[in-house]
């Protein structure tokens, strides 16, 4: 496959904050129909765009059969057990944060941590005579999570929805399952222990190391990720722009990142400083003192010279 074939989830919240984060990177997504599975990169000929569920791009990029895909990192690392050595988070994308968790009963107050819930998996076991079952739909998460735990007397029970009803349906004892705030937990009462998070997960670019990376494929990687770098970047910088005495320019040597640039004169320098968001008051704080406003402006991109994702894509796909 030459063309590079980028897959998005399909529907909800997801699939509107990957838009908008193609649409800011300045490479908006083009659906063909608003039911559509197909669509394509504005402005890139050589991308073809999939709209699939995010467990089923988490299942194609297992498979090689698309180069990136954007889904949790909890259902690739559930879905593909060698997850480094076949798919590579490119970029997290700030959207889609949510916990996997183990959760147990309210009523269970003696159980603090999965050190006790050890120990209650042997004693149930010994005084029902089966062991302690636990229900979730991430089995391959939770049992990785319970054997470095040293929890051992359990069954997995297959969630297919719903996985919080099943202690108060008597289903399941316990639960693991992915939660944003809680309230839902807290609504069926359920809580977490206090060393019970498998997992933080949010939403990725990942990178298929089994696609076929062709030559157009990979150029077209460099550009999508040299524009998403850009835009992530920008996000996380301000440009102030000010006048100073040249003979107090050098007070700003270590502020600027790159795209700063000055302007320097026999009396008087120009400085425009691309600087993290965090370096603002420090600036201020120069500045003040010296009685001298400046401006603040938010970039759109901020290119720097190396494209460090593609180059670290580029050295796992050799």
């Amino acid at each position: 496959m030459s063309q590079l074939i980028l897959a998005v989830p399909s529907k909800g919240r997801l699939e509107e904050n990957a838009a908008d984060i193609f649409a800011r990177a300045g490479m908006p997504l083009k659906r063909a129909g608003a039911r559509g599975y197909q669509g394509r990169l504005s402005g890139m000929d050589t991308v073809d765009v999939l709209y699939l569920s995010a467990s089923e791009i988490a299942a194609r990029l297992r498979e090689g059969n698309i180069h990136f895909g954007i889904t949790g990192e909890d259902l690739l690392r559930e879905e593909i057990p060698d997850l480094d050595s076949a798919v590579q988070l490119v970029q997290p994308l700030g959207f889609g944060h949510a916990d996997v968790v183990v959760a147990l009963p309210d009523g269970w107050v003696d159980v603090t941590c999965m050190a006790d819930l050890a120990e209650v998996g042997g004693a149930f076991r010994a005084e029902h005579n089966k062991r302690l079952r636990v229900a979730t739909k991430y089995t391959h998460l939770t049992a990785e999570f319970f054997a470095r735990h040293g929890v051992v007397d359990y069954v997995l029970v297959q969630s297919f929805g719903a996985t919080e009803g099943a202690p108060a349906s008597s289903a399941a004892e316990a639960i693991v399952d992915i939660t944003s705030t809680g309230a839902t937990l807290a609504a069926n009462n359920l809580r977490v222990p206090e060393d019970g998070v498998i997992l933080k997960s949010q939403a990725n670019l990942a990178a298929a190391l089994k696609a076929d990376w062709s030559p157009e494929a990979r150029a077209a990687a460099k550009q999508i990720l040299a524009r998403l770098s850009a835009y992530q970047q920008a996000m996380e910088r301000l440009v102030v722009s000010f006048i100073v005495d040249t003979k107090d320019a050098a007070l700003f040597d270590g502020f600027g990142l790159d795209g700063s640039r000055r302007m320097a004169g026999q009396d008087e320098t120009y400085l425009d400083l691309v600087i993290e968001t965090s370096a603002l008051q420090l600036v201020q704080n120069i500045l003040s003192p010296k009685q001298i406003g400046m401006t603040v402006s938010k970039p759109d991109f901020v290119f720097s010279p190396r494209n460090e994702l593609f180059e670290r894509l580029a050295g796992a796909i050799l």
